[in-house]
C-alpha cells in the first residue's frame, strides 16, 4: 500500500462562507473527511501549511512547499497539494524548478466550489489526485477534472467551470476516469538520481503586456526596479517600433543588465520573432526567447535563474534550455509544435 502525504495550502476547496464570500478555513484532516474509504487505496498523512486564497500565494509560499516536499521526499511514495486555482499554475511551475530529479509524483490539484459544499467538483479532483499520486511516475503534475497537466505548460483558461485548466503546446500527460488512468505521454522519472532543493530566488521580476498607446517612458521605471522583465508582445513577438517606439527601450533595457525575456500573448504556439520585421528588429544576442513556453512558467523561471547568477548571457542560456519539458519548440520553423491534444504537427 503507498504511503502518501497531503500538503494543503487553502483555496477554494477547503472554503467555507464567511462574512465576506468564501474564506479558506478547512485543514487537511477535514478535507479527508469527506472521501471516506481512501484507507483501503492507500495511507495518508495530512499536514496543514498554510490556509490562504491562492489569489494571496507569494513566492515564499513556493518555497515553503517545495522545503516541506523535499524535508518528507524519503518518507512517502508521492505528494498531493491542495491550492487555489487562480495561481496554482505559477506554483506547480515554480515547484519543477526549485525540485529537480524528481522519481515521485508531486500533485497539485483544488476545485471550482467547496468541498464541503453539497454539489463540488473537489471530491473527483482530489480522488483523482490521490489515484495519480500513487502512480509509478516522477515530477511534478496538476490534476484537475479527470486530466493530467505537466507542471510546467499548466494555464488556467476559465474562471468557473470545472475543466478550467488546460495544458498548452504539450499533450495532456493522461486522462483519470474513474479507476482507470490513460497516458498520452510516455511516463518517465529520473531514476538512480537524488532529488535536488534549489529554492533560491530573484523575485525582481515584472510582467509586462503590451497594448496600443503603451508609453515608451514606461520602460525607464522599469529599468531602475527590476531585474528580469517578461514582454508578452503580439503575435509571433512583434514589438513596436513606428509611432511609439518600444524596441529602442528594450535596447536599452537589456544595455543596462536587466534580463528581458519576450512571449506572446496567443495562448498557442509562442513567439517565433524570426518572423516578421517587428520581431527580427529585437537584438537576439540579448533578448531571451522564450520560444512556446506560458508565462505561468516564464515569470517562476526568471526569478529562478536569476537567484542563481545575474550575469545576462547566462541568464539567457539558462531560461532557453528546456526544464521539465517547458519549452519543446527549439528551431525556428513556423508551426513546429506540439498541440494541446497531443498530435505533432
Amino acid at each position: 500500500m503507498k504511503k502518501l502525504m497531503l500538503l494543503t495550502t487553502g483555496g477554494t476547496i477547503a472554503s467555507l462562507e464567511g462574512k465576506n464570500g468564501l474564506v479558506p478555513e478547512m485543514n487537511a484532516n477535514e478535507i479527508l473527511s469527506h472521501l471516506p474509504g481512501l484507507n483501503l487505496l492507500c495511507q495518508i498523512d495530512g499536514k496543514p501549511l498554510m490556509n490562504i486564497d491562492s489569489t494571496n500565494i507569494q513566492p515564499e509560499h513556493w518555497v515553503e512547499i517545495a522545503n516541506s516536499i523535499h524535508q518528507h521526499y524519503h518518507d512517502y511514495d508521492g505528494f498531493i497539494v491542495t491550492h487555489g486555482t487562480d495561481t496554482m499554475a505559477y506554483t506547480s511551475a515554480a515547484l519543477s524548478y526549485m525540485l529537480q530529479n524528481v522519481e515521485k509524483p508531486i500533485v497539485l490539484t483544488g476545485s471550482q466550489i467547496p468541498i464541503a459544499f453539497k454539489k463540488t467538483d473537489a471530491k473527483r479532483n482530489i480522488s483523482d489526485a490521490i489515484r495519480f499520486a500513487c502512480e509509478a511516475i516522477g515530477g511534478v503534475y496538476v490534476v484537475f477534472d479527470g486530466r493530467v497537466i505537466q507542471g510546467t505548460r499548466t494555464i488556467k483558461v476559465r474562471t468557473k467551470s470545472y475543466d478550467s485548466f488546460e495544458s498548452i503546446n504539450y499533450p495532456y500527460v493522461a486522462s483519470i476516469l474513474e479507476d482507470a488512468i490513460e497516458y498520452h505521454k510516455p511516463s518517465h522519472s529520473s531514476k538512480n538520481k537524488e532529488i535536488q532543493l534549489d529554492t533560491s530566488l530573484c523575485t525582481n521580476v515584472s510582467l509586462v503586456k503590451l497594448h496600443p498607446g503603451i508609453k515608451p517612458e514606461f520602460f525607464d521605471f522599469l529599468k531602475k526596479q527590476y531585474k528580469g522583465i517578461v514582454i508578452e508582445s503580439y503575435g509571433s513577438g512583434g514589438i513596436p517600433f513606428q509611432g511609439r517606439n518600444l524596441l529602442e527601450k528594450l535596447n536599452e533595457l537589456t544595455e543596462c543588465g536587466i534580463s528581458v525575456v519576450i512571449t506572446t500573448q496567443c495562448l498557442e504556439e509562442g513567439e517565433d520573432i524570426d518572423i516578421y520585421e517587428v520581431g527580427r528588429k529585437l537584438n537576439q544576442s540579448s533578448i531571451i526567447r522564450s520560444r512556446d513556453m506560458n508565462t505561468e512558467a516564464i515569470v517562476p523561471k526568471l526569478m529562478w535563474v536569476l537567484g542563481k547568477t545575474q550575469d545576462p548571457q547566462k541568464v539567457k542560456e539558462m531560461m532557453e534550455t528546456p526544464i521539465a519539458n517547458d519549452i519543446t519548440f527549439l528551431k525556428g520553423s513556423r508551426g513546429n509544435v506540439e498541440r494541446r491534444n497531443g498530435i505533432p504537427s
